[in-house]
């Protein structure tokens, strides 16, 4: 294995490992991801010049570990403080070589969604954390200025220093609140890189993968939480159907004109026999909800239908557990598909979303679509404008403008 490769490898999978130890006895996130950067630009200096070590993890970290405490000389820190921390870091690179070093990525995740933190930074604080992205990268995914995310991230990792923001596993009694926001961080993540189906963003390409593995992670770490099984089915589910969003021309084809011979059996399977366990624990949560509805979809490729009733209830109890106006929207979309427009643009109107989603592109299509079905074409079009002018993706603006001209076309000819 070439040098580059294997600092390749322990990027990708010890990342987040050893920067969550150092931070952990450091009490200084910020410092820490400094000298692990300044460790793997050592490691690419040195390792051409001989054999890759057998253990990189723990080459790579004895040279943060020294780079850290260096820093610390340098700083105006407190003797006696610096003096701990060498003494933690030395105790802990010894459970290293030992083989005996506790994942702590667990509690990173939990460092980068602390209440301390604001909402829009916790994702991108994992982000870089957990799999070392760049700014930069994370600045162009989340389409923000490089600068004012490198702002973002630093007043971030200040809070957490600042805040005297642990690195443990927080206690029982915080566990639940703090455990959703982890839940959501991941979700945006993934998000961030499904909103480009075919990978041809650069800043995006991957970034719905590495953020799988990030709730794979989590699943490995936290083996008892069914809503954890319940995100990682829910992002399998939509993962599954990643090619079939796309025609060969580039097009977009919604989930109901979808071929489900393009979507991936394994990753359906893989994704069902997740919610089966998270079933098992009788805890039913907002991620097991949303998993079962894509479960609901994915059942169109072994038996080539759609149960509506079942998916109106389930997104009739994620909207009763949640409040979401979201879930409010997806559950008038399909009591459309199983009742009628009519029946739909009731409910969308009964569920008064619209001051909520005034910004929100589906809510404009979803609109546009039952009017159009309705034929209030004037409305509709008017409906399909909103959604155009709310929408990024060149695909399904076109897909929007073709559905605009085939209502007019409609109207024309009714007259």
């Amino acid at each position: 294995m070439t040098a580059i490769a294997a600092a390749e490898r322990v990027a990708r999978e010890s990342y987040g490992r050893l920067l969550a130890m150092l931070a952990a006895r450091s009490g200084d996130l910020a410092a820490a991801e400094d000298a692990l950067g300044d460790a793997f630009a050592a490691a690419l200096t040195a390792w051409p010049r001989g054999a890759v070590p057998e253990n990189p993890e723990a080459w790579l970290f004895a040279a943060a570990r020294r780079k850290l405490i260096d820093a610390g000389r340098r700083s105006r820190t407190a003797a006696g403080s610096a003096a701990q921390v060498q003494l933690r870091l030395e105790e802990l690179e010894a459970e290293m070589v030992a083989g005996q070093a506790p994942d702590r990525r667990l509690g990173l995740m939990f460092a980068c969604t602390h209440p301390a933190i604001e909402p829009g930074a916790r994702t991108p604080l994992m982000l870089q954390a957990v799999l070392g992205f760049s700014a930069e990268r994370i600045a162009e995914a989340f389409l923000v200025e490089p600068q004012a995310m490198g702002k973002r991230l630093v007043r971030a990792k200040r809070r957490i220093r600042d805040a005297g923001v642990g690195f443990d596993v927080p206690p029982p009694e915080t566990w639940t609140a703090r455990f959703g926001a982890v839940l959501d961080a991941i979700y945006a993540a993934y998000g961030a890189g499904w909103s480009d189906p075919l990978g041809a963003d650069p800043a995006r390409r991957g970034l719905a993968e590495e953020a799988l593995w990030l709730a794979q992670v989590l699943a490995s770490q936290v083996t008892d939480e069914p809503e954890v099984l319940g995100l990682l089915a829910l992002m399998l589910h939509l993962e599954a159907r990643r090619l079939a969003r796309r025609a060969a021309d580039g097009r977009f084809v919604p989930l109901d004109e979808q071929d489900p011979g393009l979507w991936r059996g394994d990753l359906i399977l893989e994704a069902e026999a997740l919610l089966r366990r998270a079933a098992e624990a009788h805890r039913p949560g907002r991620y097991q909800f949303e998993a079962a509805v894509q479960s609901a979809h994915a059942a169109r490729a072994f038996r080539n239908a759609v149960d509506w009733d079942a998916i109106v209830l389930l997104l009739r109890a994620l909207s009763d557990l949640t409040g979401s106006p979201v879930a409010r929207l997806n559950l008038a979309a399909a009591i459309a598909r199983r009742d009628g427009p009519a029946e739909g643009l009731s409910a969308l109107e009964a569920f008064d979303v619209a001051a909520a989603l005034r910004d929100y592109q589906p809510y404009w299509a979803l609109t546009a679509d039952l009017l159009a079905q309705l034929g209030r074409a004037d409305e509709a079009r008017h409906a399909y404008d909103g959604a155009m002018a709310r929408e990024r993706d060149v695909a399904v603006i076109r897909f929007l403008a073709e559905r605009r001209a085939a209502c007019g076309e409609a109207s024309g000819a009714g007259r």
